[in-house]
């Protein structure tokens, strides 16, 4: 019993240290530095608060595909996941949508879903994938290329599991865990090819990416200097429209997920083509029956499939 209220008293007081150094960064947000933006967070006006009584959080996690010189706001999302997280129960479900997934985009018509940002930014994206799922995200994450590396980078690595041989590029990878660099992180969320199911399996390393991001953030949490050097970067290279307050919130939120209890899902369908374009047709049933499944309480029963 000792050893629970001890371990209890260290997680407030470095849920407590956190929410002061966010309130901190909260005047250093929006970004006005000299650094380049490489990550941004928005609320979405539908996003509900934060407090333990209330539903799941969805998180909507883009990875832009912008090249030197591009608007990474305004560029294909390489990687689209869908996260909820249970303030209550402490449990997280990670959904990957594959970039090439044939939908329609509101005002927009049918097209690739990673489409979506190019025609109305992440708030778009967020609309084409709550009208698809049924599931409207509260918040929308979107991180560059040079952004994945350099939060990798800023944490010294974070270590996730591969599930395939891969070897693209000069990347090898083995199955197991593994700890990656930033660049081997940002390599192994965008390999497909050699995968048995190519997209698919990309999203769910991609979902592998997350939930390993956050065991490793969570086991060094109690170390001398991390929180500073991690709000320090992320001060230096972030812009949010989310108040101190509520960004202290979701960080708590976050911070208090049992990674063990996280569960790693990719929408299935299949593959096909739509003039020379190489889609993914989802399944957009089972889609919407997974999201029935774990809208209220993050926790699937059914339709996972990693």
């Amino acid at each position: 019993m000792t050893i629970r209220v001890r371990r209890g008293t260290r997680i407030v007081r470095r849920l407590a240290t956190f929410g002061v150094l966010l309130a901190l960064l909260g005047l250093l947000i929006p970004n006005d530095s000299h650094y380049p933006t490489e990550f941004t967070l928005i609320k979405l006006e539908t996003a509900h608060g934060l407090d333990a009584t209330d539903h799941v959080v969805w998180i909507l996690a883009l990875g832009s595909d912008a090249r030197p010189g591009q608007p990474y706001l305004g560029s294909r999302s390489d990687a689209i996941q869908l996260v909820g997280i249970d303030p209550v129960t402490h449990r997280g479900v990670t959904i990957g949508i594959p970039r090439d997934s044939y939908v329609n985009i509101p005002g927009y018509g049918q097209n690739k879903i990673n489409a979506a940002m190019v025609f109305g930014g992440p708030e778009l994206t967020a609309q084409t994938v709550a009208n698809f799922t049924g599931i409207t995200p509260d918040y929308v994450f979107v991180t560059s290329f040079p952004g994945l590396i350099r939060m990798v980078g800023g944490i010294n690595g974070i270590t996730a599991k591969v599930t395939f041989n891969m070897n693209d590029q000069g990347q090898v990878f083995h199955p197991g865990m593994h700890k990656f660099t930033g660049v081997q992180a940002l390599a192994f969320a965008r390999i497909r090819h050699g995968l048995p199911a190519g997209d698919f399996n990309r999203s769910m390393d991609q979902g592998q990416l997350l939930k390993g991001g956050l065991a490793t953030i969570l086991g060094k949490l109690g170390r001398p200097g991390f929180f500073e050097r991690a709000l320090g970067l992320l001060a230096q290279y972030a812009d949010t429209t989310v108040n101190p307050v509520d960004l202290y919130r979701l960080a708590r939120t976050v911070l208090e997920v049992n990674p063990a209890r996280v569960k790693v899902c990719v929408l299935q369908g299949g593959t096909g083509y739509v003039g020379a374009q190489s889609v993914v047709f989802p399944d957009v049933a089972a889609a919407r029956s997974l999201a029935a499944d774990v809208r209220h309480d993050a926790k699937v029963d059914r339709g996972c499939t990693a």
